[in-house]
């Protein structure tokens, strides 16, 4: 059996790690590759998630080795985390025949580059984004502080390393690839990157595994009346999502369908929403909010005449793949989001799976709004299939054997 050691800086008691490293895993695992994997976990999710998890773990071979998260003080207990990660990964190359290192984003990918320099073990770099990027477009790093500049100016250093010493490397996006591919430092031939979108597990996600009776309690639940336009939002709400610019877009949106809902299916909490909301004059009797788990989801989209989301268009964002696409497009939910993120309109366009909407033209929203009624005829079997073409969970995980086996053998 093949040993890979597998590193992630986001916790497995996440939603993200449930959703975007625990099934890849789950799937190799049935291949023939034995996991060892090492993630930082927060402390809430890990004291309310940890017996489910672990389960998990077990149920499919995957040696978990959680270690805690830290946050303060800033970048020191980030360097501190990495530490920690580097020795317990040097612990485990130590006891077992560790072949690869599969790397999840740039942190981890500090501590592939070292473990290669060490131990010459083979080093897959699976970028996620531009992670550097990502954290001062987000805001997280100020560049007037010098201390920020400084740590940005070594991340983008150390980013060329992390392309030029990986033996492959997995983007989210056909876009991040085509920067990457610009850049001088290495000539394109020479790096290998594989398109490797947020996959979704279209067996969770699939409208044929849904139960129509649990789908009328929550709707008894969420007192939404049949034959009404609903809007769904799904997921966390934070740095990236365009809160304010959905909000004008459901404003809008009830000037022609005043008895529309727009439901939010996320953790966020609601006072969050309605305080925005009440600032333009959308009547709270057309919110809804719902902090579902996973189990949950499908059947509150169920619910969903279409979903709704908008994320700011950043540099960073052309590597983003929005892990929601998949998953709303696997239930046959047509789409109506924003330009400019990653590979997202094009899927959308290519596969007929909702309206795209051009945020820098005034009037788009108000177009979107007009060719609202044209997503009724978008037949659900078309956005199904487009999602089982492009984010079909199987087809991630084939896509990962095809470079683990390229790279071992």
């Amino acid at each position: 059996m093949t040993e890979i050691l597998y590193l992630s800086y986001d916790g497995m008691t996440d939603p993200l790690g449930q959703s975007q490293v625990i099934p890849y895993l789950a799937g190799l695992s049935k291949l023939g590759y034995h996991f060892h994997l090492i993630s930082f976990e927060k402390s809430e999710n890990f004291r309310k998630e940890h017996n489910h998890i672990l389960e998990l773990m077990r149920s499919h071979q995957i040696e978990w080795h959680p270690l805690t998260y830290t946050k303060k003080p800033p970048v020191i207990s980030t360097m501190r985390d990495l530490s920690r990660m580097k020795k317990r990964s040097a612990e485990i190359i130590a006891k077992h025949d560790i072949q690869l290192v599969h790397c999840r984003s740039y942190i981890s990918g500090l501590a592939g580059i070292a473990l290669k320099e060490k131990f010459g073990i083979q080093f897959l770099f699976d970028m996620r984004g531009f992670w550097a990027d990502e954290r001062v477009e987000g805001g997280l790093w100020n560049l007037t502080n010098p201390m920020y500049k400084a740590v940005y100016k070594f991340f983008k250093n150390k980013e060329k390393e992390m392309f030029s010493k990986a033996d492959a490397v997995v983007s989210l996006t056909e876009n991040a690839k085509n920067i990457i591919d610009s850049w001088n430092f290495r000539k394109p031939e020479q790096l290998p990157i594989s398109i490797i979108p947020c996959c979704a597990d279209l067996d969770h996600f699939n409208p044929g595994a849904v139960n129509q009776v649990d789908v009328e309690k929550m709707r008894h639940k969420l007192k939404i009346p049949v034959n009404i336009p609903v809007i769904s939002y799904l997921g966390a709400i934070g740095t990236w999502y365009m809160l304010d610019e959905m909000l004008d877009f459901f404003r809008i949106f009830i000037q022609k369908y005043p008895q529309a809902i727009f439901l939010f299916i996320s953790h966020e909490p609601f006072h969050n929403i309605t305080e925005k909301a009440t600032r333009r004059g959308i009547p709270m009797e057309n919110l809804r909010h719902l902090g579902a788990r996973r189990t949950e989801v499908p059947v509150a989209l169920s619910l969903s005449d279409t979903a709704l989301f908008f994320i700011r268009p950043t540099f960073s964002k052309k590597a983003s793949s929005p892990t929601k696409q998949g998953e709303i497009m696997g239930m046959g939910i047509p789409l109506i989001c924003n330009t400019g993120i990653g590979d997202t309109d094009h899927v959308v366009e290519r596969y007929g799976a909702g309206l795209t909407v051009d945020l820098t033209n005034k009037d788009a929203m108000q177009m979107a709004v007009d060719g609202y009624s044209a997503l009724a005829a978008i037949p659900k079997i078309t956005i199904i299939k487009g999602a089982e073409d492009f984010f079909s969970l199987s087809s991630g995980v084939q896509k990962y054997a095809a470079i683990y086996s390229k790279l071992l053998n």
